[in-house]
């Protein structure tokens, strides 16, 4: 079984588009957890293109009386500014269940790439973690398929890798699901909790969990687009079929 954590940027981006409080992120996020799903994704951005930090404070109350677990995305070195208090400080405030790190710049319109450990990442990554880890119970890296990122990420301390799943999802099958396969099996030697998103939906999930038997898969974009036509409760469902 695969745990599905549902990322709600999209809400936000909806409600930001027009301003005020419709949709309702709190309310909708509410509905997506009784609908039987194990968690909750946001990746507050320091332009605020969806997701505010005031977001984050209220679905971090909310996560917690409902017992699931909360997922801040985000790049750990995007600095402050006049309505963003900083990523750090988000989750020194919010305290997750999981801290997920994403290598993401400002200019990107969604995550492209995993970290870089073999020529850039590699040193500072590992005095992160371990602050990181005084408020978030669980530390994940945004990785490619790669051996290497695996072994740089297992050697900076994380608990759990994401696979960015971009490169699978624009042509399922045996040819690009062969680099995930081999590194799932290297995560579990390496003692690593295995994640994964990025442009899974229904069409390639059930392929994908066949071969990577993931922990968890952080679904977004996706699923708040199929909602539109079938309804929050019935998409989830859908996605929750194909993750048991």
């Amino acid at each position: 079984m695969t745990n599905l954590s549902v990322n709600v940027n999209k809400i936000a981006w909806l409600r930001n588009a027009r301003g005020g409080h419709a949709p309702n992120i709190l309310e909708l996020s509410e509905l997506i957890i009784n609908s039987g799903v194990s968690g909750i994704t946001v990746h507050p951005r320091p332009d605020l293109r969806h997701i505010t930090p005031d977001d984050v404070y209220v679905l971090r109350e909310l996560t917690a009386n409902k017992k699931v677990e909360f997922n801040i995305e985000g790049n750990p070195y995007s600095e402050s500014n006049k309505h963003y208090p900083g990523f750090q400080e988000i989750i020194q405030i919010a305290k997750p269940d999981q801290c997920t790190l994403v290598p993401d710049s400002l200019e990107q319109i969604t995550s492209d790439h995993g970290w870089d450990f073999v020529n850039r990442d590699k040193l500072e990554n590992a005095d992160l973690v371990n602050r990181l880890k005084e408020n978030s119970e669980r530390i994940s890296f945004f990785v490619d398929p790669i051996a290497e990122q695996l072994e740089g990420a297992k050697e900076a301390g994380t608990d759990r890798i994401e696979f960015y799943t971009g490169p699978y999802a624009e042509d399922p099958g045996l040819n690009s699901i062969d680099p995930f396969i081999r590194c799932y099996d290297l995560a579990r030697n390496l003692k690593l909790g295995v994640n994964a998103g990025h442009d899974l939906d229904l069409h390639n999930l059930a392929f994908f969990l066949e071969n990577v038997p993931a922990d968890e898969v952080s679904i977004g974009h996706a699923l708040i687009s199929d909602s539109l036509v079938m309804g929050i409760e019935k998409t989830v469902k859908q996605y929750l079929d194909l993750c048991n």
